[in-house]
């Protein structure tokens, strides 16, 4: 965040009228600020660099460099920005390999202003849970393999899933952290987390944040995503 403590934004799609409504929406709060647009995925890798966002809202079918690999890009870079993938649909494929390149989390492009802002704020946070039961869905949708192509119709850039592995890093985890993670992949939040187990919110984030240093992940949706990809959790049914 910057001196003033405003969350500074990073606007990457190649539609200039859906940049400006973000623009528009998200310079109406005090504490947000954007800082930057990109039309192309390159250009957003580029500014990323340059300007540090905190948030980088990310298109993902954008030309030069699509959304997804500007992403990677961005990630693997070491760079503390977080990113927000756009989509039109709920159930993208282009969302789950989003955040298989280390997104925090996704929004449909129809969102709501008032959680567009709320989405923002909470990813900058780091405490990255933007509609959680809706990313297990993706999740168990796109794990299992089943689901390429059937919410856009489009060539899935997504391979189906290969059998899960176990990652020895999981050993590193006590007993109680495995719990947590398993609780996080359902989508519980700390409060809910806390409730099932009869611990205090603050027990649950410091659990949370030794998971996250522990396995060398970025927030909670990469823990959610490991947790399926390495079998810790088996995908159930997407249609509920």
């Amino acid at each position: 965040m910057s001196e003033t403590g405003q969350v500074r934004v990073l606007l990457a799609d190649d539609q200039p009228l859906l940049r400006m409504g973000f623009r528009l929406i998200l310079e109406g709060e005090d504490d947000l600020e954007v800082v930057g647009e990109a039309s192309d995925g390159a250009e957003a890798v580029r500014q990323a660099r340059e300007l540090e966002p905190d948030v980088v809202l990310m298109d993902v079918r954008m030309p030069v460099v699509d959304g997804i690999e500007a992403t990677r890009a961005i990630t693997g870079s070491g760079s503390r920005s977080r990113i927000i993938i756009l989509t039109t649909f709920d159930l993208d494929e282009y969302a789950f390999a989003g955040l298989q390149a280390g997104a925090s989390a996704f929004l449909l492009k129809d969102v709501a202003p008032t959680e567009l802002v709320q989405a923002v704020r909470v990813v900058a946070s780091g405490d990255a849970v933007v509609a959680p039961r809706v990313t297990q869905r993706l999740l168990d949708t796109y794990v299992r393999g089943d689901g390429a192509g059937a919410a856009s119709g489009d060539t899935a850039p997504v391979a189906p899933a290969a059998p899960a592995h176990r990652d020895p890093l999981l050993e590193d985890l006590t007993p109680r952290e495995t719990e947590m993670l398993e609780a996080m992949a359902e989508g519980l939040s700390n409060a809910e987390i806390a409730h099932r187990y009869f611990l205090s919110e603050a027990t649950v984030k410091t659990h949370v944040r030794r998971i996250l240093t522990k396995l060398h992940l970025r927030d909670r949706v990469q823990a959610v995503v490991y947790a399926y990809e390495t079998g810790l959790v088996t995908p159930s049914n997407p249609d509920y």
